[in-house]
């Protein structure tokens, strides 16, 4: 019988997180607690911060069939304190969320559960909940990351190294973080059959005849808009389109008759874009972050077939033979000239043979192949 898991995690919903995709593909065979997100840094007074502690607040444990019918487990918002500091604002915050779990887990009556956590601020409720394995799941450099209390998320991180069974990590730089006897390397996997079987074009994409270049995910510091705003700038025979909420307090992308800044979409329907823009942008600047980092919608254009230009970062590494990889303006117009050119000449028979070429280098990295893996490192803890 398989170990069932409590899972601390990011908010459920929303864009899918690799913790997500990997969770709902073990919870097919065991019983899922998963707890919404802690937080990594303290609340401040602005707007968003105040909506989120309210809301936080205000919510109880709520059964995930409410919010996505895909992933039939329950989801737990537990009232505690953010990132908590001190010893006793990590103690107190410790026992608030011991005390609101306790009862929650007996009641779903799990089988010797595993611990897994995405999140290093998690450490000090470790071993404190009955289970019978402890899993960290890094993703990302917390020592790098936008938005987060670095020194306390870092000293929460080597505690929670210490007591972790298993350390899973996203990226080969993430990987040299951790203890070689306890690491092991699970990159991210992709819902291909999603991303690749045909779909109708969005109605909402530009319908005048010019190439469109696409780019979905949030509008955040990462993203080199300096690039981005001289691309658009002198590329009007172009669409610029851009699906994601802004993180930023102002608009970094400057307004122009070609660029088309559209908001989140379900990320069900990301396909209906990407699928259809002539190309997909992944513009990032370059810093520690981004060089640790493997984001999932690398794979996800990949399964689209469309080309990709890409600023360089370690993990397009293994499919730079698929990728247009540029490190100035200059790169990138000559990449957006030579897409065009042969947009411009293909036709259906030999565009489905770049889709099909292209998908090829990751078809095999689903993410059912590594829940598979993944499963295998869980029967040996």
């Amino acid at each position: 019988m398989k170990r069932d898991l409590i899972v601390f995690g990011e908010d459920w919903g929303g864009l899918p997180s690799s913790t997500q995709h990997l969770i709902k593909q073990l919870s097919f065979t065991r019983k899922v607690i998963w707890i919404n997100s802690i937080g990594l840094r303290q609340p401040n007074w602005s707007l968003h911060d105040i909506k989120r502690v309210w809301t936080k607040l205000t919510k109880t444990t709520t059964d995930i069939k409410e919010e996505n019918q895909s992933a039939p487990f329950q989801t737990v918002n537990l009232k505690t304190i953010p990132a908590p500091k001190g010893k006793f604002t990590r103690w107190v915050a410790k026992q608030l969320i011991v005390q609101q779990l306790k009862p929650i887990i007996k009641k779903a009556q799990l089988h010797r559960p595993i611990l897994w956590t995405s999140l290093p601020t998690v450490a000090d409720v470790c071993g404190s909940l009955g289970e019978s394995g402890i899993v960290y799941y890094c993703g990302d450099d917390f020592g790098a990351l936008a938005g987060v209390d670095h020194d306390i998320v870092l000293q929460h991180e080597q505690k929670l190294i210490q007591k972790s069974d298993l350390i899973l990590a996203a990226s080969p730089t993430l990987c040299h973080k951790f203890p070689e006897e306890k690491v092991q390397f699970l990159p991210h996997g992709v819902d291909f059959t999603l991303f690749n079987q045909p779909v109708f074009r969005a109605k909402d994409l530009p319908k005048d005849g010019r190439p469109i270049a696409g780019f979905y995910g949030s509008l955040s510091k990462w993203i080199d808009y300096a690039l981005i705003n001289q691309i658009t700038e002198i590329n009007p025979d172009w669409h610029f389109v851009f699906i994601g909420q802004n993180e930023l307090a102002y608009n970094p992308i400057t307004p122009r008759e070609n660029v088309h800044l559209m908001g989140s979409k379900p990320h069900s329907q990301l396909p209906r874009y990407s699928q259809h823009w002539q190309v997909s942008l992944l513009p990032f600047i370059d810093n520690e972050q981004i060089r640790a980092c493997n984001p999932l919608k690398l794979l996800e254009y990949l399964a689209t077939g469309t080309p990709i230009i890409s600023t360089d970062f370690p993990a397009l590494r293994p499919y730079k033979s698929a990728i247009h990889t540029v490190n100035s303006v200059t790169e990138f117009n000559l990449a957006l000239n030579s897409i065009q050119q042969e947009w411009l000449k293909y036709n259906t028979e030999v565009r489905s043979k770049q889709i099909q070429q292209q998908a090829q280098l990751i078809k095999s990295h689903t993410w059912q192949a590594k829940a598979k893996q993944l499963e295998a490192w869980l029967e040996a803890l």
